[in-house]
């Protein structure tokens, strides 16, 4: 931030909505898509209800170029996503497209006939396809949460009719979840999403919105607005290497990935960011791949893509992908966001830490690296020092063979955060039911995501036994001294940690394992279930 006009051009913010190309300038770089929507664009459909990306009532459709036709989300040349509107920046939207309920009716004008032979003006005009399904079975009710419900509905529509699929009632409660509705019981919602494909289509036509957003050529953003006698500038780099120079330029001004913690702190704490750097048009960032011995995943790859990743090598960490909070959060969200926001419940850590992570670092040229639970130096303080910034994460692949769990403890299944979670890992001797390794690391049980060194000391070399785990258990009572909060008692965070290591004996034991299905109280929540049983575990 300055009190000075800056000397190169500022730039307007622009992007795709409602069929034509946005220039937005003057607004403050923290004014949210939501509040822009509904008091500029006079957009009203978007609805504000949590104001914290919880609710759902303001879901919003991003487009963005597909770098990979064949991406989950790629929808004829453009990557479809849901978001919370409330919680994003508006300069985030540079060169992409943004879809709301409104673009709907307009899709159906253009492919559907009127229901009447009345002059033009007097026609009614159908609805879409997800909008009729509702009417039809009766999805909606008071109709505060339906935009939201829509647009979660219209992003699903487009993904499987480019597929050619149509999705489970599992899959639509899955990408659902970030959708509440105190009125309907959501039976007849999910009714909803399954009469939309019997419907006559209605297609999305992508082809003028990949000329605009080709035509737009984002090649970085730098955009300014005044705040008071201030000058606030978003910066958005491209690459890395400018990235790493804006960064070490301005060590103070405020990262932003997802801002899905970031955007909270504006709408619920009032607090005052100044300049921001973006990191989420640096594709570099959003790497994962596998390189020689390890997964390596970008600080910028979203949670659903770092997730993806992660459970096509480990299945068992489905449950906690699905549970990570709910599609739009996992859609902006990043995991190298997660990780180094360094939240004591983050969910990403626990499992991190399970597969022996590193966390990467980078300040201006130079790149280090370190285990990922020496990060962590007390309730939100890490190692990261004035200039630098989390690069990216490497999971060894070799981590990834030994038997891996991962169990959220949540008062809600769906969309909620944790009481605590926990990631662990065990492998045992050839041969034999002595552990040779084990890793046991929690949140939700210190000032920061950490592991049970006791519990782990206590397990290694001894045979996996009853007894063994016993013994961890009360080990356990050593490595953490959990607080009681509103989401969970000190005694009850203690004794579910200790029943999680007595739950991985069950399922992992040399002799009658029990399997996934036998462990979960979840029979009717079968997307866990079904994944394992496909890859025979």
């Amino acid at each position: 931030m300055s009190t000075e006009s800056s000397s190169t051009p500022i730039q307007p913010i622009r992007f795709f909505h409602r069929g034509k190309i946005v220039d937005v300038s003057g607004v403050h770089p923290t004014r949210s898509v939501l509040d822009w929507l509904r008091e500029d664009a006079r957009c009203t459909g978007t609805k504000e209800g949590c104001n914290e990306g919880d609710c759902g009532a303001c879901t919003v459709v991003i487009g963005e170029l597909a770098t990979d036709a064949h991406a989950p989300g790629a929808v004829d040349g453009l990557q479809l996503q849901t978001v919370n509107a409330c919680i994003q920046f508006l300069p985030t939207l540079h060169g992409k497209a943004l879809f709301t309920v409104e673009d709907l009716k307009g899709q159906c004008a253009s492919q559907c006939k009127p229901k009447t032979e009345a002059p033009v003006k007097h026609a009614v005009r159908p609805l879409h396809p997800v909008q009729q399904a509702m009417v039809d079975c009766h999805g909606s009710q008071c109709g505060f949460c339906t935009p939201g419900f829509v647009m979660s509905l219209w992003a699903t529509y487009e993904h499987h009719q480019a597929e050619g699929t149509q999705p489970t009632r599992q899959q639509l409660a899955d990408d659902l979840s970030g959708n509440l509705c105190r009125c309907t019981g959501y039976r007849p919602i999910l009714d909803a999403g399954q009469r939309m494909f019997d419907l006559p289509a209605v297609r999305l036509d992508t082809a003028p919105v990949v000329a605009a957003l080709t035509a737009l050529k984002n090649d970085g953003l730098d955009y300014a607005a005044p705040l008071g006698v201030r000058i606030d500038h978003f910066h958005a780099p491209k690459t890395i290497a400018q990235l790493a120079a804006l960064r070490v330029q301005k060590p103070r001004a405020q990262l932003l990935a997802g801002s899905t913690d970031v955007g909270l702190w504006v709408n619920k704490q009032f607090r005052d960011l100044g300049d921001i750097i973006y990191v989420g048009d640096v594709a570099e960032m959003k790497t994962v791949e596998e390189r020689a011995d390890e997964l390596y995943i970008g600080a910028g790859a979203s949670l659903e893509a770092a997730f993806g990743a992660l459970v096509e090598r480990v299945p068992s960490l489905a449950d906690v992908w699905l549970r990570f909070a709910s599609p739009p959060i996992r859609h902006a969200g990043t995991m190298g966001g997660n990780v180094a926001n360094g939240s004591p419940i983050g969910d990403s850590p626990p499992v991190l830490m399970s597969l022996d992570t590193e966390i990467e670092l980078r300040r201006g040229d130079v790149v280090r690296r370190m285990p990922l639970p020496a990060f962590y130096l007390d309730y939100m303080k890490n190692e990261l020092q004035p200039g630098e910034f989390v690069q990216g994460l490497a999971v060894p692949l070799s981590a990834m063979r030994r038997q891996v769990r991962a169990y959220k403890i949540s008062k809600r299944f769906d969309c909620d955060i944790s009481a605590l979670c926990a990631g662990f890992a065990i492998e045992l001797e050839a041969g034999s039911d002595t552990v040779k390794a084990v890793r046991l690391a929690f949140g939700g049980m210190a000032a920061t995501v950490k592991r049970a060194a006791n519990a782990e000391a206590a397990l290694v070399g001894k045979p996996w036994t009853q007894a063994s785990v016993a013994t961890a258990k009360l080990a356990l009572a050593q490595d953490f001294k959990p607080l009681s909060d509103m989401r969970a008692s000190a005694d009850y965070r203690l004794q579910v940690a200790q029943n999680l290591i007595q739950r991985l004996w069950l399922e992992t034991r040399t002799q009658d394992a029990l399997s996934l299905e036998e462990t979960s109280v979840w029979s009717v929540m079968p997307h866990v279930v079904a994944k394992v049983a496909a890859e025979g575990l």
